[in-house]
């Protein structure tokens, strides 16, 4: 049957772009909603409180304890947010601007004057996961529950199309799974449900394609931030295709990961999420026939 037909036989079908393009327009729109609401603003105001950190001590803080969500230092953990550094934890160490006097010669060099300059020195702070006590105004994302139908296929499907390997790990950082540049792995936290697994694996696929080093091409990396807008939003998109409502977890997800007030970075990745979505579910479509047809041969031949 050529293409002609097929719209003739399905004249009220939309095509994988419009399906993609109307999940990702919800995407966008339940996002929209968890900003506008009440309990994001809170966390917000409870976001103002902390202070902001270079790029540097970001990079220090990312090295030290790579879970990290927020930190603060010992006292201000005690007195802005009535919770308490657990015994046994170990700072992060970082570098916090400091001002000092000295002692410096007029240029006349007949007398000497006192100056002020700004140095560094290195400081304590601790991140929310080190800490106990009241808790903090934060949106849910609370794991996902529940079976998937024909998970083992989807689960096969999504090992098959992706270029480095899964393992599942007992991962203790509190995070659901990670890509590791480096090594070129992805690694998936063993003992989840069907539905969380699978859209977790979507989510660290995603972050091989699009975020490695190999397929930059010499673009300049996003910041975190996006990354996890991004992945999550492409996880979102490709779970749906398949009947797999995620939009719970993911629109806490992503609002808790973005920037602003604004859909703004949601919307300046779109296009990046639909395309990466629509190659993703080609390739997983597509692994799953030749599995389909894979399996046919098998019963013929036992037969």
């Amino acid at each position: 049957m050529n293409l002609e037909e097929k719209k003739k036989r399905s004249p009220g079908r939309k095509s994988r772009q419009e399906q993609i393009r109307e999940i990702t327009d919800r995407l966008e729109k339940g996002v929209k909603e968890v900003f506008e609401s009440e309990k994001y603003r809170e966390m917000l105001r409870c976001m103002s409180k902390f202070h902001h950190y270079s790029l540097n001590n970001c990079l220090l803080i990312a090295m030290q304890y790579p879970s990290a969500s927020l930190v603060a230092g010992y006292r201000t953990w005690q007195k802005e947010f009535d919770r308490q550094v657990r015994k046994g934890e170990k700072g992060i160490r970082i570098l916090a601007p400091c001002k000092y006097k000295i002692e410096k010669e007029k240029t006349d060099g007949a007398e000497k004057e006192i100056v002020e300059i700004t140095g560094f020195r290195v400081v304590s702070v601790f991140a929310y996961e080190q800490t106990e006590g009241r808790e903090l105004p934060m949106i849910s994302v609370n794991e996902l529950t529940g079976d998937v139908k024909n998970y083992h296929k989807l689960f096969d499907a999504l090992k098959d199309i992706c270029p480095v390997p899964i393992c599942s790990e007992d991962i203790q950082s509190g995070v659901n799974g990670y890509y590791d540049d480096a090594a070129r792995r992805i690694a998936i936290r063993s003992g989840m449900s069907q539905i969380q697994t699978i859209k977790t694996m979507i989510h660290e696929i995603s972050h091989q394609r699009l975020h490695s080093r190999e397929n930059l091409d010499g673009e300049k990396p996003l910041d975190r931030g996006t990354k996890e807008v991004e992945a999550e939003s492409i996880a979102y998109t490709v779970c749906s295709h398949y009947g797999l409502d995620t939009a719970e977890y993911t629109f806490g997800y992503v609002a808790g990961w973005s920037s602003g007030k604004e859909t703004k970075e949601l919307k300046n990745s779109l296009e990046r999420i639909r395309t990466t979505a629509d190659e993703m579910i080609t390739s997983i479509d597509h692994a799953m026939e030749k599995q389909r047809e894979k399996d046919k041969k098998r019963i013929e031949n036992e037969r």
